[in-house]
C-alpha cells in the first residue's frame, strides 16, 4: 500500500465513520417507525418481523456487489452514490399506503446497510496492516447509528409524525453524501491505479470466496453482527410488548444496548491488534452465551434485563471488530469481495432473525424465546469454532490460526 500521511488517514477515517453512522441510523429506522406502522396496519408479530427485517435483506445482499465496486472504483465515488440513491428511496417511503408498498419501500431503504463494506474497503486502504484492526474498529463505531435512531426517532415522531421523520432522515443522508464527496480524498490504492482499467477483474476478485476460511468468518459475523442488528430492531417491540412501556422509553432502553454495541467496537479492534482476533472471538462467544441465557431466564426483572443487554452489546462489539480484523490481514488484495461476502452473510442474520423472533412469539407467546434461541446458536458456534481451530493448529503446529 502506498505510504500516506497521518492527517489524510484521519480525514478518511473520520468522514467514513460519520457517513456510516448516518447510514446505520437510516438502516434501523423501521425498528421505531415500524411500531407505529404495525399499529396503523394491524400487523401481527410475524408481519412486523418481516417489515423490520426487509431493509436488512437489501443491505446484506447489496454488500457483495458494493464491495466489489468499492474495490474497483474506490470508496470516494461509490459511497456518495450509494447514499444519494438511498436517500431517494427513503423519501419515497412516505408515499406507501399498504403493507406491500411498505415492504417495497423498505427494500430501497435497505441500501443504507451496504455502506459498511464500502467504508471498510476505503478505510483499510489508508492504514498499514498493524493499525488496520484499530482503524476498522473505530470505523465500526458507526453502528452507534442504531442507538441514535432508537433514542431520537421516537421524539421526532412525537413532534413531527413518522412521515416527516422519514423526510428528515432522507435529507440528512443526502447532505452527508454531498459532504463526503466534497471533503473525501481518493484512496492511495485508487490514486496509484489512476482509475484505469487495471483494476482486478471480477473473476480474480471472487477467487478467494472458494476458501472455507472465508465462510467461517462469515458465520461468526452472522451472530456478532446479524444478531446485533436483529436485537436492535426487536428490543423496542420487546419493551413495549413485554413490559407495556411507552415507545419513547422503549427506544431509550434499546439505545442502551445499541450504544456499547457500537462504541466499543474500537476497543475490539485494538484488542485484536494486540492479542489476536481468535482470543477476542472466544471471549465474545463465551460471554454472549451466558448473557443471553440469563436474559431468557431473568427477563421479568427489568433493571437486570437492561443491564444484561448493555453488557451483551459490549461483548458483541468486540466480536464484530475481531471478525473484520481477519479480512485485510488474510486477503489484503480482496477486501471488497471477501469483506462483502462476510458482511453479507452477517447482514442476512439481521434479516432472518427478526422474522424468526416474530414466528416464535406468534407460536409460543413466550417473550424469552428469542433470547434462548440466540443462546443456543452462539453455544453451537463456540463448539464449531473450537473444533475447527484445533484441527488447524494440529496441522500447522500451534500457529496463530484464524
Amino acid at each position: 500500500m502506498p505510504p500516506t500521511a497521518r492527517p489524510d488517514q484521519y480525514r478518511a477515517l473520520g468522514l467514513s465513520t460519520f457517513a456510516f453512522t448516518v447510514c446505520f441510523a437510516v438502516w434501523t429506522l423501521f425498528s421505531i417507525i415500524g411500531v407505529q406502522i404495525k399499529q396503523d396496519l394491524g400487523l401481527n408479530d410475524t408481519e412486523f418481523g418481516l417489515l423490520v427485517a426487509t431493509p436488512v435483506l437489501t443491505g446484506s445482499i447489496s454488500r457483495m456487489f458494493l464491495g466489489i465496486w468499492a474495490e474497483k472504483y474506490g470508496g470516494r465515488v461509490v459511497f456518495p452514490l450509494q447514499m444519494l440513491t438511498t436517500s431517494v428511496a427513503v423519501w419515497m417511503l412516505t408515499w406507501a399506503q399498504s403493507y406491500a408498498m411498505f415492504l417495497l419501500a423498505a427494500l430501497g431503504l435497505g441500501l443504507a446497510g451496504g455502506s459498511f463494506i464500502i467504508g471498510v474497503s476505503y478505510v483499510a486502504r489508508w492504514f498499514e496492516a498493524e493499525r488496520q484492526g484499530t482503524a476498522l474498529g473505530l470505523f465500526g463505531v458507526g453502528n452507534v447509528g442504531a442507538a441514535v435512531t432508537s433514542f431520537a426517532a421516537p421524539f421526532l415522531m412525537l413532534a413531527f409524525g413518522w412521515e416527516n421523520t422519514v423526510r428528515i432522515y432522507a435529507m440528512v443522508l443526502a447532505l452527508t453524501a454531498l459532504g463526503f464527496f466534497v471533503f473525501a480524498k481518493q484512496d492511495p490504492v485508487q490514486a496509484a491505479r489512476g482509475m484505469s482499467c487495471e483494476a482486478t477483474g471480477l473473476h480474480a476478485q471472487l477467487v478467494p470466496l472458494k476458501h472455507l476460511q472465508v465462510w467461517r468468518f462469515s458465520l461468526y459475523y452472522f451472530f456478532v453482527f446479524g444478531a446485533f442488528v436483529a436485537l436492535a430492531s426487536f428490543l423496542p417491540r420487546y419493551y413495549v410488548g413485554a413490559y407495556g412501556l411507552e415507545l419513547t422509553l422503549a427506544g431509550t432502553l434499546a439505545a442502551l444496548y445499541a450504544l456499547p454495541g457500537s462504541v466499543f467496537r474500537a476497543v475490539g479492534g485494538w484488542m485484536s491488534d494486540k492479542w489476536g482476533a481468535r482470543r477476542v472471538m472466544y471471549l465474545t462467544f463465551f460471554s454472549s452465551a451466558g448473557l443471553l441465557l440469563a436474559m431468557a431466564l431473568f427477563g421479568a426483572i427489568l433493571p437486570l434485563f437492561v443491564t444484561l443487554t448493555v453488557v451483551l452489546g459490549f461483548s458483541m462489539s468486540l466480536g464484530k471488530a475481531a471478525v473484520f480484523k481477519h479480512v485485510p490481514t488474510y486477503y489484503p488484495e480482496h477486501i471488497g469481495a471477501v469483506g462483502g461476502l462476510v458482511s453479507m452473510i452477517g447482514g442476512l442474520g439481521g434479516f432472518v432473525l427478526p422474522i424468526v423472533f416474530g414466528l416464535l412469539l406468534d407460536i409460543t407467546g413466550v417473550w424469552a424465546a428469542p433470547f434462548a434461541l440466540l443462546a443456543a446458536m452462539v453455544a453451537g458456534l463456540t463448539i464449531w469454532m473450537h473444533i475447527s481451530v484445533r484441527k488447524i493448529d494440529r496441522r500447522a503446529g500451534i500457529g496463530l490460526a484464524a
